[in-house]
């Protein structure tokens, strides 16, 4: 008999949107929203910025370092949590991101900017994390799809605002005001978190796992290093050093007594090890997608900018869609299958783009975008729940926070690596367009080998999700 997740009772946006868990709707969405618009602001006023600052060579960097702070921020979202409460510690978070927004919007040369990106992305992993680490104690269970569908929303709104947002006020004002109006943002989420999170309560303080961050930190550098490094086999060597940083990272975090991840991270035979190896794959997959399909979009089919970066918002359009559509589902099965629908699509998608790029045909590739928003859009949400609940009480802070942490370091990772091939296939020399259509198809057809096993791992942890729903169920009233 097929078996309704959650307390019976049904969950209404209204809830979330206008009742009793609005203003929670609003915080954990504007912290979203801080990470969402700034990465599309930054990106589209960074070109003007360069041309007042000087420093061209250092662009990359503006970027590189957002993403290695923030991915270092998220790592330890939990312990500071848990050390100062999720108030203090998202207030904390959000000063920082100001202070780094103001150096950056003020910065005299390119190396305070830089410092400043550093401090935005250290500020925004620790908010992401830490509202993700957020949902399960907030919201019941049936509101979660909910919350997530909000989400999407959000990411949504700011791949179609942030970059025309940016244009006009780069130039109709300054760059510098474009890097500034995260400001009041930052200011209206230090209030709304004043007034919806509770102090709760705080553990004792535990010992920083510094060889666990290290060993991050310092493979995130060498990532970073091997995505503008020139000489292939540097590159090569990088990336294989930065993947014995992340192994090491993992092994000595199990035998720490200061850990970052829950106890089964990556373990393919427990259900939170495969959820997080998913978690991983479909964006390191997807960033094939993300890094290369405008720039395609632009040199095989002629389109503009605006028009490029419109078909390329498709994915989170849909993403956002489907997410919204499937967040009413109550049933349990149709949740796993949902899970299991995500890799799948996400390999469907990119197989369509292939398809599209080989014959040249603007309508397959957005077809596969389509596919792959579609995908994360069904999965998403319900991967995020499942492992969440998932997880003993004693882990939940670790698995929540870790999720969005994970995303960016496999987006970031993913660029490396796929950009290597992509170089090592001649993308970056390629003059004519079957040349450039010869290297991304090399890309693509490895990211569907990273999406492949996805699929076989949604397939195995579907089964083991919602289970302590169903038991809620199965108990008498």
């Amino acid at each position: 008999m097929d078996t309704q997740v959650g307390t019976g009772t049904q969950a209404h946006w209204r809830e979330i949107a206008v009742g009793r868990y609005a203003g929670a709707t609003a915080t954990l969405c504007l912290g979203v929203a801080l990470f969402a618009f700034n990465s599309f602001l930054v990106s589209t006023a960074l070109p003007s910025a360069i041309d007042e600052l000087g420093g061209a060579s250092l662009i990359a960097w503006s970027v590189s370092l957002y993403l290695i702070f923030a991915i270092l921020g998220g790592s330890i979202a939990a312990l500071v949590k848990g050390r100062h409460g999720a108030r203090a510690a998202l207030i904390g978070a959000a000063l920082l991101f100001t202070a780094g927004t103001l150096l950056a919007g003020f910065a005299p040369a390119m190396a305070v900017l830089l410092v400043g990106r550093a401090l935005q992305g250290f500020g925004e992993g620790l908010i992401a994390a830490i509202c993700y680490a957020l949902i399960p104690e907030i919201f019941p269970s049936r509101l979660v799809p909910r919350v997530f569908g909000a989400e999407a929303m959000v990411w949504a709104a700011a791949a179609f605002g942030g970059p025309a947002i940016a244009g006009i006020i780069s130039e109709t004002v300054s760059w510098r005001a474009a890097f500034l109006v995260n400001v009041p943002l930052s200011l209206i989420f230090i209030v709304l978190v004043l007034k919806v999170v509770p102090h709760g309560a705080r553990q004792e303080a535990a010992a920083l796992p510094l060889v666990q961050l290290g060993a991050i930190g310092a493979g995130m550098a060498a990532v970073m290093i091997a995505d503008v490094a020139g000489g292939t086999g540097a590159a090569m060597l990088l990336l294989v050093l930065a993947a014995l940083f992340y192994v090491g990272a993992v092994y000595s975090d199990r035998r720490s007594p200061a850990r970052l991840f829950p106890k089964d991270a990556f373990r393919l035979d427990k259900p939170i090890g495969l959820g997080l190896w998913i978690v991983f794959l479909m964006p390191m997959a997807h960033s094939a997608a993300s890094v290369y399909l405008v720039y395609l979009i632009q040199h095989l089919w002629g389109y503009g900018a605006t028009l490029a970066g419109a078909l390329n918002a498709v994915m989170a359009v849909f993403w956002s869609l489907v997410a919204i559509a499937v967040a009413s589902v109550g049933s349990q099965q149709i949740r796993r299958r949902l899970i299991c629908l995500g890799p799948l699509f996400l390999v469907l998608g990119l197989i369509a783009i292939i398809v599209g790029l080989w014959r040249t045909d603007i309508v397959l590739l957005v077809g596969g975008q389509v596919l792959i928003g579609a995908g994360f859009g069904a999965s998403w949400g319900y991967l995020s729940q499942g492992l969440m609940e998932a997880s003993p009480a004693e882990e939940r802070n670790r698995t929540s926070a870790l999720l969005p942490t994970l995303q960016s370091a496999a987006y970031a990772i993913g660029a490396a690596v796929l950009g290597f091939v992509a170089n090592a296939n001649g993308a970056g020399s390629a003059t004519t367009g079957p040349q450039l259509q010869e290297a991304m198809l090399a890309v693509f057809v490895l990211a569907i080998l990273i999406a492949l096993p996805g699929v076989f791992a949604a397939l195995k942890l579907a089964p083991h999700l919602f289970r302590e729903a169903e038991k809620v169920q199965e108990c008498p009233a």
